[in-house]
């Protein structure tokens, strides 16, 4: 294969905690508050890495941001020492101190949008990173985003990277966890599916009424004009209101797609006749396989609890397709039911379920497919990009024995005001920029 998808996991920070901070993510508020375990945390993402490597999918890390976030509660007012920082933020609003401490940025769905050269107007893969502005703890990601983006994808002959958009209401992204990419195969043409909740210029316009929309039509427009991608290479479709009100806050919680093959639920787009419609007039003579959830089978509800859409659709030698899910789903029965079915049935290429325990990124709310972004690549531009980031059997062990060394095994919220917790942070990552060789892309390193 001379291009392929190549899926970069976000690595679990040491400060991994359960806050609740995000409202319209039920997993995360109904586990806020509870005691985390980071170091177990990113065992599991990393063994789900290494198993995918073993399979022969390209695979690769996205960094840790630092936490807490010292650098904006300075912005914010707070003085002193950075121990001095923390205790006063902890004595007049822990809330803040809980939003600066996130380990969110593990979800790398939310990093950015990334377009491969096979679409764009100049041959280049073109990256956005994410404003992520409709959540306090998730806006002030974007600049160590950019930075470490810039570092990996560093070639600009191969590589091009833009900023953030305008961090407001009304150009609100939330990166490629509501953007798809269909294709029939990587180096070729393909189109951009980019899915939003709410036309923010458009009063008129449909909208969720419980739940915020994250991602409005405005900012997908805006990042296919920056990544030059013309008329015959979009798609733009609403997610439907009422399933954001149901707990359905980013498109990849209700579909997923890879290659030609689209696995949706019925209720996840408004008009969906016509936005299958249009992909299949824009893919031409490639033939889009959409395979339809019925809520008779899974429920709404049984899909959020599950994840089941929220899961990554990868592509195997043969052609087929693997179908990577959250443990969860085994212990949704509606769900396993269907899961059963699907690999029986032969008018689709997904013929594979692989389980994964993920516990501690889903009770935060996030999944297999919340913890990776995709880039898709040929071989010279995959020769192009920082190699130190690549999982294969040294770096697996090698951040094994990192992890063990820096990770606590166990978090509450009133650990997050202990100064030394800082310390192990900032200690961890400084040397986890000399293991992958990504430089100088922290606060406290420039």
């Amino acid at each position: 294969m001379t291009s392929f998808e190549m899926n970069l996991d976000g690595l679990v920070g040491p400060t991994h905690n359960y806050a609740g901070l995000s409202y319209g993510n039920i997993a995360s508020l109904s586990n806020e508050a509870g005691v985390s375990n980071p170091k177990e945390a990113a065992k599991q993402g990393l063994l789900k890495m290494k198993a995918l490597a073993d399979m022969g999918f390209r695979q690769g890390i996205l960094l840790p941001h630092e936490r807490p976030a010292i650098w904006t509660l300075r912005e914010l007012g707070y003085s002193g020492t950075d121990a001095e920082v923390l205790a006063k933020v902890a004595k007049q609003n822990p809330a803040i101190l809980s939003a600066v401490s996130s380990a969110s940025c593990m979800w790398t769905a939310n990093a950015g949008t990334v377009s491969p050269s096979a679409d764009t107007a100049d041959g280049r893969v073109h990256f956005t990173a994410a404003n992520l502005n409709a959540k306090f703890h998730r806006s002030i990601e974007h600049p160590t985003t950019t930075r470490m983006l810039k570092a990996i994808f560093s070639n600009e002959q191969h590589f091009a990277h833009h900023d953030a958009l305008p961090a407001v209401s009304f150009f609100g992204d939330e990166g490629a966890a509501n953007h798809t990419r269909f294709c029939g195969r990587y180096d070729e043409p393909g189109v951009e599916l980019f899915v939003y909740g709410q036309e923010a210029f458009n009063n008129d316009a449909p909208r969720p009424t419980k739940f915020p929309a994250r991602q409005t039509l405005e900012a997908s427009q805006a990042i296919a004009r920056l990544h030059g991608l013309d008329e015959s290479r979009a798609v733009f479709a609403l997610q439907k209101p009422e399933t954001i009100d149901a707990g359905v806050f980013h498109n990849d919680v209700i579909a997923v797609g890879n290659g030609n093959v689209l696995f949706y639920h019925q209720e996840a787009f408004d008009r969906t006749e016509a936005v299958l419609d249009e992909l299949q007039r824009k893919l031409g003579d490639v033939e889009l396989i959409a395979v339809r959830v019925p809520t008779d089978a899974v429920s709404v509800q049984d899909a959020v609890r599950s994840y089941l859409f929220n899961s990554q659709l990868l592509s195997k030698e043969d052609g087929s397709m693997m179908l990577v899910v959250p443990g969860e789903c085994r212990e949704v029965q509606p769900v396993s039911d269907y899961l059963d079915r699907l690999v029986d049935d032969k008018t689709n290429p997904i013929n594979t379920v692989q389980v994964f325990d993920l516990k501690q990124s889903m009770q935060n709310g996030g999944g297999p497919a919340c913890l990776r972004l995709r880039v898709a690549l040929n071989e010279t531009e995959y020769q192009a990009m920082d190699q130190g980031v690549i999982m294969n059997d040294t770096l697996f062990t090698t951040l094994n024995d990192w992890v063990d060394r820096h990770y606590r095994d166990s978090l509450t919220q009133a650990d997050l005001a202990d100064p030394q917790l800082l310390i192990e942070s900032r200690e961890a990552l400084d040397e986890l920029t000399r293991i992958t060789k990504v430089g100088n892309i922290y606060p406290f390193q420039l």
